[in-house]
């Protein structure tokens, strides 16, 4: 179970992730695309870090809605649409909610998912972020759904995602900046699968850390 407390410090450490790896997620998109995704990530995720005072009080939704709403009218590019569009609707499952559950983890991220696909029109093995968060939503579906503890789902979840992050190595884009590329897209890192990555590393560590 994450208590809003709980689900407060994960966002925290989300954005300290994100401000840690500013660098890397922009020389990952020099080589392929707008040469900002770490730029703009940071960016959001200082806004976000800024509007976390005061939220104690706030149910699930409340929280990750706020989340949402920061990156939407703080970061740049392609970006800011696409995760804001995922914890909108990650927030639409925890609406109102004091705690989130197992259950309520699973369907988060296929919100999330839904949204993404919806918004960016692209699917898995197009190069992007749901290259990372679709196999680790099917991993974490299945831990949880065979009765493993939510850390243990998580951490089966983000060597999942990790492995759909060096798949990103081998495929060829399809969606964005770096689709222009074509075949020479082959051999590099897609950036949103990273930064999704690094997203749930911290989603990860964070439930370690409260065990």
């Amino acid at each position: 179970m994450i208590t809003s407390d709980v689900l407060l410090t994960m966002i925290r450490n989300m954005g300290e992730a994100i401000k840690e790896n500013k660098e890397f997620l922009t020389d990952l998109d020099t080589a392929i695309g707008d040469s900002d995704h770490g730029i703009n990530m940071s960016k959001g995720f200082t806004a976000v870090l800024g509007k976390l005072s005061g939220m104690e009080d706030k149910d699930c939704g409340t929280i990750i809605k706020a989340v949402a709403m920061t990156l939407i009218s703080t970061v740049g590019g392609a970006s800011g649409p696409l995760y804001g569009t995922a914890f909108l609707k990650a927030a639409s499952v925890v609406n109102g909610k004091a705690y989130i559950d197992r259950q309520d983890t699973i369907q988060m991220l296929y919100e999330a998912i839904q949204g993404i696909k919806a918004r960016g029109k692209a699917e898995k093995g197009d190069k992007t972020m749901l290259d990372a968060l679709i196999p680790a939503y099917e991993m974490l579906k299945e831990s949880i759904e065979n009765g493993e503890e939510i850390t243990t789902a998580f951490e089966k979840a983000e060597v999942a995602a990790i492995g759909g992050v060096e798949y990103t190595k081998t495929i060829i884009a399809r969606k964005g900046r770096a689709s222009y590329l074509g075949e020479r897209s082959i051999g590099h890192q897609d950036p949103g699968a990273t930064s999704s990555y690094i997203i749930l590393r911290a989603i990860k560590d964070t439930l370690k850390e409260a065990r």
